[in-house]
């Protein structure tokens, strides 16, 4: 008989067992989200600092829902990205299941899928701000494990509106992935530029 799991409560050791999944910490393996980023316009600038003060604005008036972290700080975010230009196309609630080799069933609904010629280019996981982004690293990672073309890397990032942090997956015998570093909202300076440039090499 079949089992289902929810994404949303598997946790990584799980994952990591039915899948035959690793991390690397591998210095090469994800250069894309520090190699050749490319430079950001005076408009970009000025649009990530307005977004900037508007999420911190935003974080003084909790309780903050998932969805209002998506409406604030992800949409206004993709759109400074170009990510509503083709070839790009953004999806939201996408449902996804994704069968082990036992037979057991992972379902979810991923927040934001953006494609590029019909291939996945990133998944992206929003929590509220109450919630840490490690508890969402799982949940992730089995959605990206569900990427139809798995001969190619998967991009993920995940975010509560305050941090934010890029994975990559690469699907073999034995599947690796790896995290960028943890950007920060409420760093000196605006490391949404950081966010921003990262978001475009992906579209590259």
């Amino acid at each position: 008989m079949t089992s289902t799991i929810q994404a949303s409560v598997i946790t990584l050791d799980e994952l990591e067992t039915k899948f035959q999944l690793q991390e690397t910490t591998e210095i090469n393996f994800f250069h894309e989200w520090q190699d050749d980023l490319p430079e950001l316009t005076h408009w970009e600038k000025q649009a990530l600092d307005r977004l900037k003060q508007g999420s911190l604005d935003v974080l003084k008036k909790p309780p903050i829902l998932e969805n209002y972290v998506r409406m604030a700080m992800l949409y206004p975010l993709l759109f400074i990205a170009g990510f509503y230009l083709s070839p790009l196309q953004v999806k939201s609630e996408q449902p996804i299941s994704l069968e082990t080799e036992a037979g057991t069933l992972i379902e979810g609904r991923l927040d934001i899928l953006i494609l590029k010629n019909q291939f996945w280019l990133l998944v992206i996981e929003s929590k509220r701000p109450s919630i840490a982004i490690e508890e969402g690293i799982a949940q992730i990672l089995a959605y990206m494990l569900a990427n139809p073309h798995p001969h190619r890397p998967t991009f993920g990032m995940i975010t509560n509106g305050s941090y934010f942090m890029f994975l990559k997956l690469v699907q073999q015998t034995i599947s690796q992935y790896a995290f960028s570093n943890t950007l920060v909202i409420r760093n000196q300076g605006n490391e949404l530029y950081q966010v921003l440039q990262i978001l475009k090499k992906l579209a590259q």
